[in-house]
């Protein structure tokens, strides 16, 4: 839309300067005739054969020696289209061609000659090698974005096939050595619960018995992740309440607190979020049993607040020391673009996260300036090249 609104603008502008100077000048009526003839033409021919419109411009222009704007807009769009060694020779022969035919009809008067060559250089040349560079600078850019779009992809396709290979040795190890271990449990667990116990061992033994079968399922579930390749749903901020539930059930006394309206989260923070409260519960089931524990979900503007806090109680970690999972939790939050904290303070332990909420980002727009120098510097060319013609006595 924008290149026909050029076309019309330069068309406009050319029908101007031709009124203008019939009634300064009051040229024949063929002259004007034929730039009329000439303006359609061009117009008409300018997107679709620009060589024809250019050389209908030049052809105007040195029988009437009027329709620079138009000649210069047909000399560029000339250039932008010659990209092949054909079009650039055919291009390049009706340039000289229309230089030598303004001379021969102009040969007798030397100054006009003089004028006709700068006029040359202005309003056909320079153009057209504006034209022709920023076809090819186009080009080449769109070469080179192709050529990165395919290295990116073999990029990830080899880092995909790397992936595999090593989630399917994972899930080959997790099945071998944890599976059997957790498969053993399992049987031991059922074998407890349907033998003869006190009721309350008997609710240790069958709460014990659920989780080694959910562990069991888990485990399956990601086993089965890591083999194909396709990820599981993975608990949100949603879970969190049944997460919460479920080590109540286990005798770990659990405050729930909440602060502020919910809002929406990436899928990335929302699933980072639950890590959190897991591993916070977990390390207090680990190293303080029966501690009480809260778990505060304060929801800012553009973020997710998370503590899980617990009083420390005298003596060592009942758990002994903390493996790596506080390490882990920190690069997954740290993925989703949040930060993770854990320090004893006053007594107490916590475990602090914040995450980013959904907010939406606007795209800067990234435009490239080179055309708009290339214009500047070629309209300070013509600039200095017209006041140069008539300072050698040829008047514009």
């Amino acid at each position: 839309m924008r290149r026909y609104l050029v076309t019309v603008v330069v068309g406009l502008v050319q029908a101007l300067l031709v009124a203008a100077t019939a009634t300064t000048l009051r040229p024949p009526w063929w002259a004007l005739a034929a730039g009329a003839t000439a303006l359609v033409a061009v117009l008409w021919a300018g997107h679709r054969r620009p060589l024809v419109a250019f050389v209908v411009a030049q052809g105007a222009w040195v029988l009437t020696g009027q329709g620079h704007v138009l000649l210069l807009w047909a000399a560029y769009r000339t250039g932008r289209a010659t990209l092949t060694r054909r079009g650039t020779a055919m291009a390049a022969g009706a340039a000289l061609g229309g230089l030598g035919a303004g001379a021969l009809v102009r040969s007798a008067e030397p100054d006009v000659v003089a004028q006709h060559v700068f006029g040359f250089v202005a309003f056909v040349a320079l153009p057209m090698l504006v034209g022709r560079y920023l076809a090819q600078h186009e080009r080449l850019v769109s070469t080179l974005d192709r050529e990165n779009r395919h290295l990116r992809w073999r990029r990830d396709a080899l880092a995909e096939q790397a992936r595999l290979r090593e989630r399917v040795r994972i899930a080959r190890d997790m099945h071998d050595s944890l599976g059997h271990r957790l498969s053993l449990v399992s049987v031991q667990a059922a074998a407890l619960e349907v033998g003869p116990l006190p009721p309350a061992q008997r609710a240790a033994v069958t709460q014990l018995a659920a989780s080694a079968r959910a562990a069991m399922a888990e485990l399956n579930e990601v086993v089965a992740t890591l083999r194909t390749g396709e990820d599981a749903p993975a608990p949100g901020i949603g879970a969190v309440d049944g997460l919460v539930d479920r080590f109540r059930a286990a005798g770990q006394p659990v405050t729930r607190r909440d602060a502020g309206p919910p809002r929406a989260l990436p899928d990335g923070a929302s699933h980072a979020a639950y890590r959190v409260v897991e591993e916070g519960l977990t390390n207090v089931a680990k190293h303080a049993p029966g501690s009480p524990v809260t778990v505060s979900l304060t929801w800012e503007p553009d973020a997710l607040l998370v503590t899980v806090a617990n009083p420390v109680p005298p003596g060592p970690p009942a758990g002994g020391a903390t493996g790596h999972g506080i390490a882990g939790l920190a690069e997954r939050v740290g993925a989703a673009g949040g930060v993770l904290d854990h320090r004893r303070d006053g007594g107490e332990f916590r475990l602090f996260a914040m995450l980013p909420g959904d907010v939406e980002v606007d795209e800067p727009e990234v435009s490239s300036g080179r055309g708009l120098v290339v214009g500047v510097v070629a309209a300070a060319l013509m600039l200095l090249l017209l006041p140069a013609g008539m300072m050698v006595g040829v008047g514009g």
